[in-house]
C-alpha cells in the first residue's frame, strides 16, 4: 500500500488565488494539509516560485523564471520560460511526468507572460494542469 504525499497547505500570494496566501489552519486549531494531487500542485507552485539559490541546502533548486524579468515580452521569452519550467519540473518533482508546457503574452496585460503546465501525475496517472503569470518589466 502506498501512502498520498502530504504536505502543509499553503497559498501562494502572486500564484494561487483559490488559497489565502500563507499556511492554513484546520479547524481543529492546527496546520491544514494537503494531500494527493493537492500536495504535488503545491510542490510544484513551490518549485516553480523559487530563485535557484534561494534555499541554503539545496542552491540548485527552483526555477530560473525570475531570470525574464526585463526580458520583452515576445516568442523568445516564451521559450526560456517554457524551457525553464519543463527543465525544473523534471529535475525536481519525480512524482510527475511533463505533458506540455506553453507560454505567451497575456491579451490583457502587456507585462505578464502565461505559462501553462500540463502533467501526468506517475502514482494515480491522472492528468492535472495548472497555470501562473509572471510579471515582467518593460524595458530598463
Amino acid at each position: 500500500m502506498t501512502t498520498q504525499p502530504t504536505a502543509p497547505r499553503w497559498g501562494h500570494p502572486d500564484l494561487d488565488a483559490a488559497l489565502a496566501p500563507g499556511l492554513s489552519v484546520s479547524s481543529r486549531g492546527r496546520i491544514a494539509l494537503a494531500t494527493g494531487r493537492d500536495a504535488i500542485r503545491q510542490s510544484l507552485l513551490m518549485l516553480l516560485s523559487t530563485v535557484p539559490g534561494e534555499r541554503v541546502m539545496r542552491p540548485d533548486y527552483g526555477c530560473d523564471l525570475q531570470r525574464l524579468l526585463f526580458w520583452p515580452n515576445d516568442a523568445t521569452t516564451a521559450g526560456l520560460a517554457i524551457h525553464y519550467v519543463r527543465r525544473a519540473v523534471e529535475t525536481f518533482e519525480p512524482r510527475v511526468d511533463v505533458l506540455d508546457v506553453d507560454a505567451g503574452a497575456d491579451p490583457e496585460s502587456p507585462d505578464r507572460l502565461t505559462v501553462s503546465l500540463t502533467y501526468r501525475i506517475n502514482s494515480t496517472r491522472g492528468i492535472d494542469a495548472l497555470a501562473f503569470a509572471v510579471a515582467l518589466q518593460d524595458g530598463p
